[in-house]
């Protein structure tokens, strides 16, 4: 990790700033932002982190000084390119794309220069199919909205290098993640594959008249969903023991949804354009003020969570 110093973000959307802003937290990193349009990165940052600001959990100099180390380019032959020791990818979800940017890295970039896509469901194994130096590409996966949610799933591709995904996982913490290393390359790696095996199981009790959409969300919110960022499944399940967690399993799990395809009630809304906040009904009604409540909301709770102050 001592060597990385130039650190190089190639898209400039909603989370490439978001990443810049989190690199740009450790003082030794000099972070490049490129993108095909000319874009205001800074001004993205500024409005990205309001909501720091007002609670205090970021000051004006802090940021004035996390944006002074953040430069940009459309310039695909620059220097900030050419020099970067790492790259985190973060284009639109195209795997064409992908392929296609890391392609014209590679050409670009020295061959040691680490390679890290961020992709919440591509593999990284195939993103990195053809490029020449596939040892030094890892996926990266940071979570929505990305300077406030501290993991990072750094995942291993079917040609990944220990020592590259160690550096990689070493560099995030530096910038103050916690980042998780992901051995094998497996659709939704490991924090979505919990989260959709949940989503599931909430369609379905919904689907079987079990309970309407709000109460399921109320059931998580007021219960296990409470102590999560604390005790996880795996330690809760030593908590209780072993043995009453199989016999728990072992009488559920049969009656529990594991189906391979998409709920035919979620199926059935979007047919119908009830597709969620974009439309204003989804498996619940929702109206402008009640989104912009449920947005805000949650960055209000992060912030909180994560930073102990409030305005």
């Amino acid at each position: 990790m001592k060597d990385i110093k130039y650190i190089l973000i190639c898209g400039a959307g909603l989370m490439g700033k978001n990443i810049a802003f989190v690199m740009a937290s450790n003082p030794t990193y000099e972070v490049g932002v490129y993108d095909l349009y000319e874009t205001d990165v800074a001004a993205g940052i500024r409005t990205n982190t309001k909501q720091l600001i007002a609670k205090g959990a970021l000051t004006e100099e802090e940021l004035a000084s996390r944006l002074s180390r953040i430069s940009f380019t459309t310039d695909l032959d620059s220097e900030l390119v050419r020099r970067a020791d790492l790259v985190i990818e973060a284009v639109f979800e195209d795997m064409k794309i992908k392929r296609d940017i890391f392609a014209k890295l590679e050409a670009r970039c020295r061959p040691d220069t680490i390679f890290c896509t961020n992709s919440s469901v591509m593999s990284p194994s195939e993103i990195s199919a053809e490029l020449q130096h596939r040892e030094r590409f890892v996926g990266t996966h940071f979570w929505n909205p990305g300077h406030l949610i501290p993991l990072v799933e750094v995942v291993k591709s079917d040609a990944s290098s220990d020592e590259v995904a160690q550096t990689v996982m070493d560099v995030l913490a530096s910038a103050g993640k916690e980042p998780v290393l992901c051995k094998k390359d497996v659709p939704g790696f490991i924090a979505n594959r919990m989260q959709h095996a949940l989503w599931r199981e909430a369609i379905s009790i919904v689907e079987r008249g079990i309970a309407d959409a709000a109460t399921v969300d109320k059931a998580v919110r007021y219960s296990f969903g409470l102590r999560l960022p604390q005790l996880g499944p795996m330690e809760n399940a030593d908590m209780v023991g072993t043995d009453l967690t199989y016999n728990i399993h072992d009488y559920i799990l049969k009656d529990l949804e594991d189906s391979h395809e998409p709920s035919p009630l979620l199926k059935k809304l979007r047919g119908e354009g009830k597709i969620g906040f974009k439309t204003g009904e989804g498996f619940q009604t929702w109206t402008p003020g009640q989104i912009k409540a449920s947005n805000e909301g949650l960055n209000d709770y992060l912030v909180d969570m994560l930073y102990g102050k409030k305005k």
